[in-house]
């Protein structure tokens, strides 16, 4: 391992670009030709920029938004993307932290797209339902109970026929998609034509939403058709690829993002099929074609990994959430967490030829506000009304309260909302600001998540690289001539270990970096295996030897005002890295962690803001991270 001294300036030239990823993985030999992408914008750049976008977000449209008495629409989600102020539905003002977004897809439930809001237009026939007369309230406790009842046909499939109106959930869908390209700058911020695809699982039928999450967001690359696919037109997410393939043959490319597997009650990555089939090389083939990415955090936790299936990971234990939709049952851990599925994925390869879990990541918020609270410092939380402020979420005590002594805890802000975070981000490596560069770096899995912090980080890996390669100015050249970027698979070699080219850029309004480190999954023998290097460390020090473990750089928190260290940690961390147990019999995958120094989270914050005691049963501070898309490597035998 070593550590490079490249400059500040070349540095920041380097992690503006990036090239060509010349691989598809072999389970994905079907998916459509990646287009050569020539140039519209005064952005384009060959070497590849990197781009920070949001991936799902809610608007009044979302049949639960709207109960959530959510009245901003795909208009005001654009808006608060450019950076322009919106309004939250308990009546304070919604800014973006930091600079407008780069792309955005509004993603709103397909499932009774627009028909909420008909149903409380006077003028509308749907208004004059009896249903119509138990929607909608401000009263938090009616809130839930006309959720659950909307929700419950979502998760069965079976639709309310009085208010499943199929001519204003089209005539919505066309609204969408008109807003989408009415908001579509190249070169400034890229919009998508999107929906959410609802699909819960079910441990009895309780008469709610309540269930494993088995929910994707679909976005088209520009052309979108005129009816979306929802659950209830089928339950089974496999027949949602079917469709896809469908609009794909009619030129209308689209990928599906799965989102919040860690409360899939362990059947985001399950080893069967939704109806409990075997799994197949065709079923592998379809799902890499329609998901190459998956999301790996967002509003309702983190799905990297949990301290049950990583027990020697120190930071695997990062904005766990545990419970299931609408009910607080806790959700089965395995089959649920993307680090676990990239391992299994390997197995499978290994022993029966195929990977239905060779993805990439990406990240978003999932907020029902038309914009996301990516901040630590300004949270917003999900749900609207239900947990906008911070006595509904749990972070400080309610009715007024200074301290937490003798207060009994709100159930659903201690089982959900306190529980829920300030994340993320998408990001991804494309030539330009358009639809067609960032769906297709999206599409090579040439991306990156974040924690909703804006850390840049980049990954490459191969063979041939000289020590020196991240001091040479032509290094991005270099990287792809000898290897593959993240997202890629590269075959290993009987002499040596391929080098790992990472690094990362803090962002600059957020905390120093702490490490960089490079997460290792492989299949030995049949057996699934991990482990975590420490690559890059701050402040000029060293992995040790044995442990791979940086020292700790003694950043601290200042609970008294969220104050942070001064001194401690880097603006950017590098490092040309070999694995010190590089086996080449070995299937393996590898990608790049990248933590801040610590800083207070958002619950710690509520508290401090409003000169209440801080919650003493939720984390007071938390270390914001990075995660690249993998490299696979491919064994020599």
């Amino acid at each position: 391992m070593m550590r490079s001294s490249m400059a500040v300036m070349a540095f920041a030239a380097l992690m503006a670009g990036c090239t060509n990823s010349e691989t598809e993985p072999v389970e994905a030999a079907e998916a459509v030709a990646e287009p050569v992408i020539t140039g519209a914008t005064p952005d384009f750049n060959p070497n590849r920029n990197a781009y920070f976008g949001e991936m799902h977000v809610h608007t009044r449209n979302s049949f639960d938004a709207y109960i959530f008495n959510v009245r901003r629409g795909p208009d005001d989600a654009y808006a608060f993307a450019k950076g322009e102020t919106i309004t939250h539905p308990a009546g304070y003002d919604l800014t973006i932290a930091g600079d407008p977004l780069d792309f955005i897809g509004v993603t709103d439930h397909a499932e009774y797209l627009g028909i909420l809001p008909a149903m409380n237009t006077p003028e509308n026939p749907l208004s004059e339902l009896e249903i119509s007369k138990s929607m909608f309230s401000t009263d938090r406790q009616a809130i839930t109970d006309a959720f659950q009842k909307v929700g419950a046909t979502v998760r069965s499939g079976e639709p309310i026929e009085e208010i499943y109106d199929r001519g204003t959930i089209n005539s919505v869908w066309a609204e969408t998609v008109a807003a989408a390209d009415r908001h579509y700058e190249p070169g400034t911020l890229t919009t998508f034509a999107a929906y959410e695809y609802t699909a819960v699982t079910t441990r009895a039928d309780d008469g709610t939403f309540g269930g494993g999450n088995l929910h994707r967001n679909v976005f088209f690359r520009d052309k979108a058709p005129d009816r979306a696919f929802s659950t209830l037109d089928s339950k089974n997410p496999e027949d949602l690829w079917d469709w896809m393939d469908e609009q794909r043959a009619a030129g209308m490319d689209a990928i599906a993002i799965p989102h919040n597997s860690n409360v899939s009650d362990g059947r985001m990555f399950a080893l069967d099929t939704y109806d409990g089939l075997p799994l197949t090389a065709e079923h592998a083939t379809q799902r890499m074609r329609n998901e190459p990415v998956v999301e790996i955090t967002q509003v309702k936790g983190t799905s990297e990994t949990h301290p049950e299936l990583s027990p020697n990971d120190e930071w695997a234990d990062f904005e766990i959430y545990e419970e299931l939709l609408g009910v607080h049952i806790k959700s089965v851990t395995s089959g649920g967490y993307v680090r676990e599925a990239l391992a299994r994925g390997l197995v499978m390869q290994d022993e029966e030829g195929f990977n239905p879990f060779k993805f990439g990541f990406v990240a978003a918020s999932d907020s029902h506000v038309a914009g996301g609270a990516f901040d630590e410092s300004d949270y917003w939380s999900k749900v609207g009304i239900v947990d906008g402020l911070p006595r509904f979420r749990g972070s400080v005590p309610p009715g007024g309260q200074k301290t937490w002594e003798g207060v009994e805890p709100d159930e659903n802000a201690e089982g959900w909302f306190s529980k829920w975070s300030a994340s993320g981000l998408a990001g991804v490596w494309a030539e330009e600001n358009t639809r067609e560069a960032i769906f297709d770096a999206m599409r090579r899995k040439e991306t990156f998540a974040t924690s909703g912090t804006r850390i840049r980080a980049r990954l490459f890996a191969g063979y041939g690289y000289p020590d020196n390669v991240l001091d040479d100015p032509d290094l991005l050249d270099i990287a792809y001539a000898n290897g593959v970027p993240m997202g890629g698979d590269l075959a290993a070699q009987t002499e040596g270990a391929p080098a790992f080219l990472a690094w990362a850029m803090r962002d600059p309004r957020g905390a120093p970096l702490d490490r960089l480190q490079i997460v290792k999954v492989w299949s030995d023998g049949g057996v699934a295996r991990e482990t975590v290097y420490d690559a890059a460390c701050s402040d000029g020090a060293e992995p040790d030897a044995e442990t791979y473990r940086c020292p700790d750089n003694g950043a601290s928190v200042d609970l008294a005002d969220c104050s942070i260290s001064a001194e401690a940690g880097d603006p950017e961390l590098r490092v040309r890295w070999s694995d010190p147990e590089f086996d080449a019999s070995h299937r393996a995958a590898y990608y790049v962690r990248v933590l801040e120094n610590p800083t207070c989270r958002w619950s710690t914050w509520d508290a401090l803001k409003t000169g209440a005691e801080r919650n003493p049963r939720l984390p007071a501070t938390i270390q914001e991270r990075a995660w690249t898309s993998p490299v696979w490597i491919a064994p020599t035998r």
